[in-house]
């Protein structure tokens, strides 16, 4: 079964993190790894009902909301002042105001329990996004070719694909970029490598989550997050 981690509530405590792994400092067979070890400590959480497992910290976040995760079913990331569709597939300007484009979903007013986990666990990609910006720029592409030959080459039923920000601008900017920045490196994984969307879901944390806490505008923490989560 599909782990989801949406649940009720749950009280805990957000603790200090080393430096993540580096997508671009890990080969593919290293990116597999970390994927299956991600998977395994999922499974241990949602057998144990979402009891604390080693490597993972669950933490409940309010505002997100939790049709937000679901896997991607057409998802279009557009460039527009109009209204989102399900169907608009107008093709981005990065210099244009975003907004997203998503298959109609339902509600819940349940907080996301997000599963953090361990520093060393983490599979992590610093794509560069134009300012105000979730186009994915030609040059940024290739970043992204590893994540997708590890994709074909695993058994992972279920990948959250998370967008972080660093601390410039409002909270409500900085969610609503990196769920669109999320969307669009999914997008990007089914048109151009062929991922199957329902392996994929998306989520934007903004900058809740900075990966250096010493210093929240650093560039590092502008980033996108891979997990594995069945």
């Amino acid at each position: 079964m599909r782990a989801r981690f949406i649940f009720s509530a749950l009280a805990t405590t957000l603790i200090g993190t080393a430096p993540a792994l580096a997508q671009d400092d890990l080969s593919v067979d290293q990116v597999l790894g970390a994927w299956q070890k991600q998977k395994q400590i999922f499974h241990e959480a949602q057998s144990s009902g979402l009891g604390q497992t080693r490597g993972l910290k669950l933490i409940a976040v309010e505002g997100v909301d939790a049709a937000e995760t679901a896997p991607q079913q057409g998802v279009s990331v557009t460039a527009s002042t109009d209204a989102p569709t399900s169907t608009d597939t107008t093709p981005m300007d990065p210099n244009k105001p975003l907004v997203a484009a998503t298959a109609t979903t339902t509600t819940t007013t349940a907080p996301l329990v997000f599963g953090q986990l361990d520093p060393e666990l983490q599979v992590n990609l610093q794509i560069k996004f134009g300012f105000d910006s979730a186009a994915l720029a030609d040059d940024q592409k290739p970043r992204l070719d590893k994540i997708c030959q590890a994709m074909k080459l695993s058994d992972v039923q279920l990948f959250r694909i998370v967008g972080h920000t660093d601390t410039a601008g409002t909270d409500t900017y900085n969610e609503r970029l990196s769920v669109l920045r999320a969307k669009e490196v999914a997008r990007y994984l089914v048109e151009d490598c062929n991922i199957t969307a329902s392996r994929l879901e998306t989520l934007g944390l903004g900058e809740r989550f900075p990966l250096n806490q010493d210093d929240p505008r650093a560039d590092e923490n502008r980033r996108v997050e891979f997990q594995a989560l069945s």
